[in-house]
């Protein structure tokens, strides 16, 4: 996952449009860039605020802080938190059981033991040391009572990178309608919520599903319209690493067994009324894999989901569950 920091570089871009003024921020921000589209009235720009939401975000929940909340209660410094961390949290709490596990904030520990977290690899990690490692994984050994966390095993690292980015573009989204902002477009690292219409196009906004490039070349697989919804897409394309007969494994870590998760999904998509769910479940799926998403969906027709996998002759292939969007 993208690593947190705060940057304050933006551009404003103002085009007056059907008696509404279109207002565009982007910057670097949780270790991506994120970009900001809006209509309003009277050319309000809200770059302080949003800068201000981005730092309070940080000091909650980035590991990549280390006078963050999250950080020191990943140091066992602290366990007090913020109400946005209670929020976090609370989500994380409700899909970890909906999923029986597989989407699992403590398995950070693992993800760093792996090089894949923001603390180092360990040297010389065999199955020893990740049997042991994995005693402090399973959020069901954490429990929050207002705004204290209650960890039962000191060790337990919680790592909300999986959700923290889609949380994010909610809090911003949020913040507009509180404006009085109908129609908006917010993204964060690829993480996606709309509301209303591009009112200058006078269209659905319209979004793009990255085809998965291994050499890290974009292009467009799909792309679709979006409106008063959220998008989140999770890959193992970018972020893998290959062992010595060719297998590609990817920073996803199996929950179960602690291992980076050997797949041959490269890409999920999910659509949701709100972005930190639509990120929580994008990685839950990847870890999950395609006959476990198509099972679990049945029972959950408020998710819509775009799938992109290899083959048995590594061709790819494209699924679309409970009505995802065409083109």
């Amino acid at each position: 996952m993208n690593r947190f920091f705060l940057g304050f570089i933006f551009c404003v871009s103002l085009v007056s449009c059907k008696q509404h003024v279109n207002t565009k921020l982007a910057g670097p921000v949780f270790g991506t860039t994120y970009h900001i589209q809006y209509y309003s009235e009277n050319n309000q720009v809200f770059q302080h605020k949003i800068d201000s939401l981005f730092e309070v975000i940080n000091t909650s929940m980035s590991t990549y802080q280390s006078n963050s909340d999250i950080s020191k209660l990943n140091r066992n410094e602290s366990n007090t938190i913020d109400n946005h961390f209670a929020k976090v949290f609370d989500t994380s709490k409700d899909i970890y059981k909906l999923t029986n596990g597989f989407f699992d904030p403590t398995i950070g520990v693992l993800v760093n033991a792996w090089d894949f977290g923001p603390e180092g690899n360990i040297v010389n990690l065999d199955s020893l040391k990740v049997d042991s490692l994995m005693v402090s994984v399973g959020l069901n050994k954490v429990t929050r009572e207002g705004h204290k966390i209650i960890k039962q095993n000191p060790n337990t690292f919680i790592d909300f990178n999986a959700i923290a980015k889609g949380y994010g573009v909610d809090v911003i989204s949020e913040f507009l309608e509180s404006q009085k902002i109908d129609n908006y477009i917010v993204e964060i690292g690829g993480e996606i919520r709309t509301k209303g219409v591009n009112i200058e196009k006078d269209k659905d906004w319209k979004v793009g599903v990255e085809m998965p490039h291994f050499d890290g070349t974009q292009s467009v697989i799909r792309a679709i319209a979006l409106k008063d919804v959220a998008m989140a897409t999770s890959g193992t394309y970018r972020k893998f690493k290959v062992d010595k007969n060719g297998n590609r494994y990817s920073h996803i870590i199996d929950t179960k067994t602690g291992y980076p998760s050997k797949t041959n999904l490269l890409s999920i998509s999910v659509i949701a009324s709100n972005c930190m769910t639509a990120d929580a479940y994008a990685t839950a799926f990847k870890a999950m894999g395609i006959e476990k998403v198509k099972e679990f969906l049945k029972n959950h027709p408020e998710l819509k989901v775009f799938l992109i996998y290899e083959d048995e002759n590594q061709a790819l292939k494209t699924l679309a569950l409970n009505g995802f969007p065409e083109s």
